[in-house]
This record gives structure tokens, sequence and C-alpha cells, in this order.
């Protein structure tokens, strides 16, 4: 904390404390086809674009994040490292190991990078990860291959970091630098989404759509004008279905959608259906039912661990590995997502009682997987009585 301080002298690298660093927040990714400026701000104002960042946040955010020590062939959680700790506790003193994971999924699905500080002692350890705004970071390679951080922190400070001070996590490149921001690239079908939303909210907020009107073929005299004026306001709340007391030739006529309007919808359907398709997020994790059935949710919920959320966790524990544990080989960072993969509980008891039955699994691992204690004599592996020869194993057969 101290190394930090004398550099920086603050940690919280994202004071909005001038017009400009507001402006660079809110910065537009490009104009959209429909007209409208997207920017990470106004985009998360589309309930789609809401639900898919908040979907896949959450579900990484609640994932465990283990540091893991390799033996040969033995695995073990490395509970006394200061990493694993770092990694359940919170990365610093001000943020939970939840709201880091959520931290990092937000800045990679709005912008497509994710920079922390790795604030590390004098001997190297690492202390904390102190998150950075990514609009306030700025990569650059060297003619040499080397990468660098320009940093610009409050009150307009900067610093020049090298990558072993920046933890830099990024989605798919085309530089192997820089990610590309799912927000710039979609700006086009947020864009739509954006401009009929406002279209609907005008509509309704200017009553643009009456559900009748009167007609006539004779003019009516100012009088009668004013009084239907003031007779038809009076028809609302408790009044609403109160019949109406028609003169000078008025008959009423009822509106109904017209093919305007039902395309309009179409067409917000369709742009939340797009917009999931950019995140990868299936339509019913974002309360879109029209398509989903009892018999199709479970299996996409599945491929939505399997396809959607397995590139970032994969992603997050490789550039861990790399920037934090730097040549440690016998060390490696993983998430366990057993929860997420948990189906029915008749499948779990089918699945499991193959795999004892096989020898693949002891009890007692079955009762880890589900959060139970062990039990005594519980870590026999059996093997199947027709894989033994002549009704012994292989290595005692003579």
């Amino acid at each position: 904390m101290g190394l930090f301080k004398r550099l920086f002298g603050t940690k919280n690298t994202d004071i909005i404390d001038s017009p400009e660093k507001l402006l660079a927040l809110f910065s537009s990714f490009g104009m959209s086809a429909a007209g409208i400026n997207i920017t990470p701000a106004n985009a998360m104002q589309i309930a789609t674009v809401y639900g898919c960042v908040r979907v896949l946040a959450e579900s990484v955010g609640m994932l465990p994040l283990n540091l893991m020590k390799q033996n040969g062939r033995q695995k073990e959680k490395d509970s006394k490292n200061d990493l694993y700790w770092r990694m359940q506790n919170g990365p610093n003193d001000y943020m939970t190991a939840q709201e880091f994971k959520e931290l990092i999924m937000v800045h990679l699905c709005l912008r497509g990078n994710h920079y922390s500080f790795i604030n590390r002692s004098s001997t190297g350890k690492v202390l904390e990860l102190l998150p950075l705004a990514p609009h306030c970071v700025e990569p650059k390679l060297n003619d040499d291959w080397t990468v660098q951080y320009k940093v610009t922190f409050a009150k307009g400070n900067q610093r020049t970091l090298d990558a072993s001070e920046i933890l830099h996590l990024r989605l798919f490149t085309v530089d192997g630098l820089n990610g590309l921001s799912p927000i710039s690239y979609g700006r086009h079908a947020m864009g739509l989404a954006k401009a009929t939303e406002t279209h609907g909210s005008k509509l309704f907020a200017n009553a643009a759509r009456p559900s009748g009107g009167f007609k006539t073929e004779k003019s009516l005299t100012d009088p009668q004008f004013n009084r239907l004026k003031d007779q038809f306001s009076d028809y609302s709340g408790e009044n609403a279905l109160k019949n109406l007391i028609l003169e000078g030739g008025l008959e009423w006529f009822q509106t109904t959608m017209s093919s305007e309007d039902a395309q309009f919808l179409e067409t917000r359907k369709y742009q939340r259906s797009e917009i999931c398709g950019l995140y990868r997020v299936p339509p019913h994790m974002v309360a879109d039912l029209e398509k989903a059935t009892f018999s199709n949710i479970e299996h996409q919920s599945l491929d939505f661990v399997q396809h959607s959320l397995m590139p970032y966790l994969t992603r997050i524990e490789q550039r861990f590995d790399k920037d934090l544990l730097k040549s440690d080989k016998t060390r490696y960072f993983k998430f366990n997502a057993n929860a997420l993969l948990r189906g029915a509980m008749k499948d779990r008891a089918e699945f499991y009682g193959k795999l004892v039955n096989l020898g693949a699994l002891s009890p007692n691992d079955v009762r880890e997987y589900e959060d139970m204690n062990p039990r005594e004599n519980g870590d026999i592996y059996l093997t199947p009585s027709n894989m033994l020869i002549d009704g012994k194993l292989p290595e005692t057969q003579k």
C-alpha cells in the first residue's frame, strides 16, 4: 500500500473531477446507423443490454476462483498461499471477491478490456489488485515487443507502467493487445434498439395513438366543438366507460393497430434477440420466454455455461496465471463451475452412480461435490468384476 501511495497518492483511480474526465467516461463509440451515439452509459439503459451484462457478471462473480497446486498427478487447493485468500476474501481492502469478478465482467462486456494495478511488495509478492477505469488506460506495444501502459490518475496525473505492474484482461483481439469492445462493434444493433425504445416512449408520452375518434360530414359550430371537447375530457378514470352524448351527426369510430405498429413491435423483439446473440445469452435468462419450453430451458442453461461462460472463465484463468504467478509452473488458477453444471437430482444421482461403479469416483468424492462432509471408509475406489482377470486385479495376478 505504501508503495502505491508514494507513486500515485490515491487508490481511487476513477474520480470524475473535471469535464474532460466526464466526457471520457461517456465517450461515444461511434454514431449508429439509426443516428444515435452509443456509449457504455446509454447502452446500459437498454433493458436487454443491462440484462445480458448483469447475467454474465453475476454468473462469473458467484463462481469460486481457487489457486491450485499440482504435484505430479496430484492436485489440491493451495490454501496456504496468500493469493488463494485474496481470491476468496477480496483482492483489496474495499472490494469482495464477487464484486471484483463482477467488475471484470462489466468492463469486458462494455469496453472489451479490464485493467488492474498489481501492488507488489519489494520482494515481488502480490499485496492487492486495484481496478482501473478502462478509459483511463492506454496500452502501447514498443518496438522491442514489450508492452507499457499509460495510466491517467486522479487530478490528471499520468504514469507509464510496465506490463508486470498491470493485470490486463481482454476479449478477442485483432492486434494482440486491445480487446474488441462489444458496444463499439454492436452499436448499430443497439442504436436501433435505442431508437425504437425512444420512439415507443414518445408515442405514449404524447398520446400519439388515440383509441378512437369522431367523424361527421357536417361542420361543427364553435359552441358545439367546445362543448364536445369539455364533455370528452371528463371521460377518464372512473368515467371512462360512460355513454357519450353525440350531436351534429357525429359518429364514434374505433382505431386498430396498424401494420406500422405491428412492425414496430416486431423490430423491438428482433433487436432483443440480436443483442442476446451479441452477448451469447439465452433469451430466457433476460426474461424473454416467448420461445422457451420446459424441455429446452435446462439444455439452454447448460449451453450457456459451456459456450458463453467458459470462454470468459478460461480467459480470466490464463491471464491470472500469466500476470500473477509469472514463472511458477506448479500453481494455476481454476474456476469451480460444477455448481452451474448440476442438473436435476435424478440426473446427478445417475451420473455419480455410474462413475462410482466404474471406480472413477469414491463416495467421498461425490460427497465433496455435493458440499457434504466425508464419511469414514469413504475413500474406496471400486473395480467392476468384469475388469478382473481370473477374479484378481491385474497387478496382483501371478
